[in-house]
């Protein structure tokens, strides 16, 4: 099965929250090539971000050498139509940008969008993407 991580999911599993187990697994299963997991480059950037604000650029760049390094595929271009999916996502759910690059990556891939936030609720149930929900 392919599954998109928004940044949530990762900052959940390094934070040990609700949720972080079933990143591991997810993870895990990644490793052996049972599954794939994708993230968009704005998500990587969303996590890097937050680790230097919580514990400085050192330790970001640690956790951004790890996500290089792990089985997560990241999505570095930006193609047209996940532009026009993020611009439709953005103009029709109150989402944040961050939230709309991984809504519209999860909706090309046909992929499940794996999320804590509760924001994602009104695109799943509009049956723009699946959630795995963490929390």
């Amino acid at each position: 099965m392919d599954y998109v991580f928004d940044a949530c999911a990762v900052i959940a599993f390094l934070n040990d929250e609700n949720g972080a187990d079933t990143v591991a697994g997810l993870i895990n299963q990644a490793e052996v090539g049972a599954d794939r997991i994708f993230m968009n480059g704005v998500q990587v950037l969303e996590v890097y971000y937050d680790r230097i604000y919580i514990k400085g650029r050192e330790y970001a760049e640690t956790v951004l050498e790890s996500l290089y390094n792990s089985p997560i595929i990241i999505l570095h271009e930006i193609s047209r139509e996940i532009i026009q999916e993020t611009g439709r996502f953005k103009t029709s759910y109150a989402l944040s940008l961050g939230d709309t690059f991984a809504a519209a990556t999860a909706r090309r891939l046909t992929a499940v969008l794996v999320t804590g936030d509760k924001e994602m609720k009104s695109p799943e149930e509009a049956g723009e993407f699946s959630v795995l929900w963490l929390k």
